[in-house]
């Protein structure tokens, strides 16, 4: 082990977060390009884009789990974690790489359907990103400790995911989105396979090493009844408070889900852009305000607000402005300008919801099955985003005013806030 991570310095911490950063940048790339080449290259209308969207989500519900499991159980190229960020981060950098391509690869192999190899490419994309993004959150538990040192792991997860996410919507808007896919090849293969080379990690796991000492001891005195209490309850999972997460965590998923998948409906019909290019761009530059103050939101105000507040009732407060955010554009949002300020009002929730909730959720669960819960939790957001492509998507595509778009997020994050406030931490009283 290196002495940074040993130390666990501000450095080890940068690299730890390097790999979800990769995965990030690898969705940041979906959410600014999927959309806008189905539509202005391949000529698919709303309703078919929710169900190309829809095709990574689904393969995701099984993936996830099945990787999560596998990865707390196997132990291979040195790591339990590692195989997995490695082969989704080469096929991830693949998928994207073949974005741009899809006409090609239709006529190469003489499919005949554009949508069908669209789907193809958009199901292996997300689902090299879910299978990689599990092992890239589930290796920070392993290798920090619990409490504030692991929450800091998931805020300079997030800061540092946000930031390189909002240089890829700064590439769509000042370029244009064919440079950003090349710049998201790259970085992505950079950033999931340099950092495994200096992250070690553990071959057993905290929780695993502690039943193995206190087997021995109750193996010694088995004769003694005293002793059947020695395993904690710790290690029970708490599956009620974990489901009033994951269905709050959910809600909150729905609405941003609808505003990735279909802005550009909203945008197209409301900011009245003048060409196909300056759609892209307006894109870019909302999402890329969205992260760029995301980046520095989780440092700056979420980790001492967490420690002085807790992290239920921080990441509640944020939700909440996120909330409010959604139904200023959709009452308010008829110009760029105002498009844009409230776009950093979003800011506020998005940089909690991809950092907060994981830090709470390993906190309540064993860390040697850490892998499988993080599949479980995945749940929370895959399932939001089937319901957003295949059922949403009919409504929008019918509705003649498409800032139900955004209403349809105000409402989900307004709920997901209420539902934040049933959600227990430990040691504190509910809010």
């Amino acid at each position: 082990m290196l002495p940074f991570q040993k130390r666990l310095t501000n450095s080890f911490y940068v690299l730890l977060g390097l790999p979800a950063t990769a995965m990030g940048f690898g969705l940041s790339v979906q959410i600014a390009v999927l959309s806008w080449i189905l539509t202005t290259k391949y000529g698919l209308d709303i309703h078919e884009v929710g169900l190309v969207w829809a095709a990574g989500p689904i393969a995701g519900i099984l993936g996830q789990v099945i990787v999560g499991l596998i990865s707390d159980r196997v132990w291979f190229w040195g790591g339990r974690r590692r195989p997995f960020i490695l082969i989704g981060g080469i096929l991830a950098a693949l998928m994207i790489f073949a974005l741009p391509r899809i006409d090609q690869i239709n006529d190469l192999f003489g499919i005949g359907s554009l949508m069908a190899v669209a789907v193809t490419v958009a199901l292996t994309l997300d689902l090299s990103i879910n299978i990689s993004f599990n092992p890239t959150r589930s290796i920070i538990a392993d290798v920090t400790p619990q409490g504030p040192a692991r929450t800091k792991g998931y805020t300079w997860m997030q800061s540092i995911s946000n930031f390189f996410g909002s240089v890829a919507y700064l590439i769509g808007a000042l370029i244009d989105n064919y440079f950003l896919i090349q710049v998201g090849i790259v970085l992505i293969l950079l950033f999931s396979i340099v950092p495994m080379f200096f992250i070690e990690e553990p071959r057993k796991l905290k929780e695993e090493e502690e039943e193995e000492e206190e087997e021995g001891i109750r193996l010694k005195d088995q004769a003694t009844v005293s002793n059947s209490a020695l395993k904690p309850h710790s290690h029970s999972t708490p599956w009620g408070e974990l489901m009033r997460l994951y269905i709050a965590h959910g809600f909150t998923w729905l609405g941003v889900q609808v505003m990735f998948v279909y802005a550009i409906a909203f945008i197209q019909q409301e900011l009245h852009p003048t060409s196909d290019i300056h759609t892209g761009q307006i894109i870019g530059w909302s999402f890329f305000l969205l992260n760029a103050v995301g980046a520095f939101i989780p440092i700056i105000l979420l980790e001492p607000m967490a420690r002085r507040l807790g992290r239920v009732r921080t990441h509640f407060l944020m939700i909440s402005i996120m909330a409010l955010g959604y139904f200023g554009i959709t009452f308010l949002a008829r110009s760029e300008a105002i498009f844009y300020g409230l776009m950093v009002v979003l800011s506020f929730g998005w940089s909690s919801l991809v950092s907060l909730p994981f830090a709470i959720m390993t906190e309540k669960v064993n860390k040697d099955r850490m892998g499988f819960f993080m599949g479980i939790f995945n749940l929370s957001v895959v399932i939001p985003q089937l319901i957003a492509s295949l059922v949403i998507g009919y409504f929008i595509k019918e509705a003649a005013d498409k800032s139900l778009i955004f209403l349809i997020s105000a409402l989900s994050l307004s709920m997901s806030a209420v539902l934040w406030l049933f959600v227990k931490e430990p040691g504190r009283n509910n809010i």
